[in-house]
């Protein structure tokens, strides 16, 4: 007789859970409206508002850089988006949208920073450290602390700021703002209530790359002269959907288009409307090729861009030869960069090839001993994209995240680290994409995580974590794929760790993002470590419980369900 005692539950009577989400932003958004049966969940945002990084940024000509039709979610389509490349607010208006739409308020605690992760072995939790800030008063503060079975970090890769490390920067003595935070001395504000007095303000914008790109057209018909200082040189890729916007345009060349009422009455037949998404999203992700260096797509957009470039330079040529670069197009982050290149042919604008030597009281001084007198610096620079969280996240063992991921990070498949159980990344490290969509990669890592929660809800799991062996693996696969693309090339990149020229690459998938999804549709359990439930039986099978499904068991379920027609599996019939 076997003394091994059944569960006393039902194999479909999932196990209860809490989750916690770590951001607001598109992740966090997802992992909300995806939440499953018997699941706590909470999404804990430290800002006032959802919308992650849209939220927060509110810099001069924050907008979308690649079509906005394909930035949003597969099963949320927007008929009405203002202009081919939309403003920041309009893309935050829509995330507000989608929360309204999908009642995860209730779920959100805005204002609530976390601020340390600990997790227990013993009893297979994470601990939360959490500050909220009381509203209306910012000054004041509440210390919380929760419990979680499974920690979702959704707190993306473009969040901490990074300020450029330039001798005197702490003595200039007119506005200093950073174009992640755009605050100045005086406090916050928008940028339009920032930039009204500065009609008659010399204002410096440092860097050429995403943010700056967009500021530099946003500020100089504002500003009585700007002057942007350019370190390193770029790729301005206007040609990158050109076909489309021409397509819009009636054939007239133009950088952006605004979309008018015969558009949005098109779009109102859904069948138009998806031959429209479709084609520019199988568009954007063919671009994929272009990121392969030397591939024949690669060589014929690099010619193409440059010669975009130098049309688009011709009232100051000199420009090119500062700005385009020798290296390979995808080797930085492309952006289209609408109005960039005619901002800086005009008269009130000057560009700036020498080094930075230092920041002066009244102005920048370059190593060439010239000074450009300042009322105002915006630092475009960018952020931290190490893949550190900004905060303590402790595993196993007293392991904080912070060390395992120095000197870069190492992960499985961007998701999850070795020795941190039951804890995932959204847009981790590894997660980003050179070129294509991101927001279905985002979607399929939600999956995946999701998939992961059913099978430790199902098999009655303490813990899931990655083997060492499975990361060690992921990791050898990205050192044998970066090198043959773009991205490895020598350039300075916030792709890289440090930014430098040659660096470990960080911030991107090894593939396409047509690859990332495949890779995420179809999970490798066997990577896995597991530790049952403390007090359970050590049988494998001990979640299958007593033998019954809870339609059994419950008057009134449906007992043959697998005959509704959304659950028959119809094979197809062969043709003759």
């Amino acid at each position: 007789m076997s003394r091994y005692k059944l569960g006393d539950f039902c194999v479909d009577e999932s196990r209860p859970m809490k989750v916690a989400v770590i951001g607001a932003g598109y992740g966090g958004i997802i992992a909300g409206i995806r939440q499953v049966k018997n699941i706590d969940l909470t999404i804990y945002e430290a800002n006032g508002g959802v919308g992650g990084t849209w939220f927060t940024n509110k810099y001069p000509g924050l907008c979308c850089d690649i079509p906005s039709h394909c930035y949003q979610l597969t099963f949320e389509a927007n008929k009405h988006w203002s202009s081919f490349y939309s403003p920041g607010p309009e893309i935050l208006q829509y995330l507000e949208g989608v929360v309204d739409k999908y009642k995860l308020w209730p779920l959100i605690r805005l204002q609530h920073r976390v601020s340390r992760l600990r997790y227990d072995e013993s009893a297979g939790k994470w601990h939360l450290s959490v500050t909220k800030t009381i509203p209306g008063d910012e000054a004041k503060t509440e210390h919380l602390e929760d419990t979680a079975d499974v920690v979702v970090s959704a707190l993306g890769s473009l969040r901490i700021p990074s300020w450029p490390d330039i001798q005197g920067i702490e003595s200039f003595q007119g506005e200093l703002i950073h174009s992640a935070e755009w605050k100045t001395k005086d406090g916050e504000g928008t940028w339009q209530d920032t930039v009204k007095t500065w009609g008659e303000k010399r204002v410096g914008v440092i860097g050429a790359g995403s943010s700056a790109i967009q500021v530099v057209p946003s500020l100089q018909p504002l500003v009585k002269h700007l002057v942007n200082f350019v370190r390193g040189k770029t790729w301005i890729s206007g040609i990158f959907s050109k076909d489309k916007l021409m397509e819009l345009s009636g054939g007239e060349d133009i950088q952006n288009y605004y979309f008018q009422e015969k558009d949005f009455q098109r779009f109102e037949d859904d069948n138009e409307y998806q031959k429209w998404r479709h084609g520019l999203e199988d568009g954007l992700n063919g671009a994929h090729l272009a990121t392969l260096y030397g591939h024949p797509v690669n060589q014929y957009a690099q010619e193409e861009f440059r010669k975009d470039m130098l049309q688009r330079l011709a009232k100051k040529p000199w420009i090119a030869d500062h700005l385009i670069p020798d290296f390979s197009i995808c080797c930085r982050r492309l952006t289209p960069g609408p109005g960039y290149l005619e901002a800086l042919c005009q008269d009130n604008c000057d560009f700036v090839s020498a080094p930075i030597k230092q920041i002066l009281p009244n102005g920048i001084q370059t190593i060439d001993g010239k000074i450009e007198e300042l009322d105002v610096i915006v630092c475009a620079t960018g952020y931290d994209t190490s893949g550190k969280s900004g905060f303590p996240i402790i595993g196993r063992n007293g392991l904080d995240l912070a060390d395992k991921y120095t000197p870069h990070p190492v992960t499985y498949l961007g998701l999850t680290a070795e020795g941190f159980p039951n804890f995932f990344h959204v847009l981790g490290p590894n997660s980003g994409v050179g070129a294509g969509s991101l927001l279905v990669l985002i979607e399929r890592q939600v999956d995946y995580i999701v998939k992961a929660i059913l099978k430790m809800q199902r098999e009655r799991l303490k813990s899931m974590e990655a083997k060492k062996e499975a990361v060690d693996d992921f990791d050898e696969y990205l050192m044998s794929y970066f090198p043959k693309t773009a991205f490895g090339q020598k350039c300075r990149s916030w792709y890289k760790v440090g930014k430098s020229e040659e660096g470990r690459i960080v911030a991107l998938w090894p593939g396409s993002p047509l690859h990332a999804v495949q890779t995420y549709e179809h999970p490798r359990w066997e990577d896995f470590n597991y530790e049952r439930l403390d007090g359970e039986t050590k049988n494998r099978f001990y979640f299958l419980g007593d033998g019954n499904t809870v339609a059994d068991m419950k008057p009134g379920e449906d007992r043959a369900w697998y005959l509704l027609p959304e659950n028959i599996d119809y094979p197809p019939i062969p043709s003759d």
